[in-house]
């Protein structure tokens, strides 16, 4: 029964996370040893077929987020979240930086229990630690209906590492997880 029940374990996981930009988090976990894809798009609104500039104008209640395709034998999900909450501010509401609105709320959309129990014992040990000045307002919640964004949103960074918004928002972030996670960069 040993290697039967090997045979049905996945061989790959998803995680559904909103911090932000999408740009953001995509150009981070796309360096990420494990994770096989990285799409941006919309999560948690109630609009079919969301076009970015309905969720930009806030009215759908979707968040700019990303779908990781991971390899559970690589990175695990709660190292996914570690670095999820190293690198975007978990404490503000509706709002990273200079992005504001809904859409930009922290949110893990998980895919099963045991993710949801995952995320909500990370936040209670992050809080416990004391390591935010102010509480963590990250949603968690059931990961409803995704839509994948536009085709211009995907690998937005890697096609414009000169643009204004990636110079001065993404790859600051993208340094500070290739410095804080030298050991999870990909080769």
């Amino acid at each position: 029964m040993g290697d039967e029940s090997r045979s049905i374990l996945p061989e790959k996981e998803v995680a559904i996370l909103a911090g932000g930009c999408f740009w953001c988090l995509e150009a981070v976990y796309d360096q990420v040893q494990g994770v096989e894809s990285v799409e941006s798009g919309y999560i948690g609104g109630n609009l079919d077929h969301p076009t970015y500039e309905a969720v930009c104008g806030g009215q759908t209640g979707h968040a700019e987020a990303v779908r990781i395709t991971f390899d559970p034998k690589v990175i695990s999900y709660r190292e996914l979240l570690e670095i999820f909450f190293a690198i975007h501010d978990p404490t503000t509401l509706n709002r990273q930086g200079n992005d504001r609105g809904t859409q930009y709320r922290s949110a893990i959309f998980y895919c099963t229990p045991t993710q949801r129990h995952t995320a909500e014992t990370l936040i209670k040990a992050l809080t416990d630690e004391k390591l935010y000045d102010t509480p963590i307002v990250t949603q968690v919640a059931a990961a409803g209906q995704w839509y994948e964004a536009e085709p211009y949103h995907q690998e937005y960074f890697i096609r414009n590492p000169s643009q204004g918004y990636c110079q001065f928002v993404v790859n600051p972030k993208v340094t500070k997880f290739r410095k804080q996670f030298v050991h999870r960069l990909k080769t």
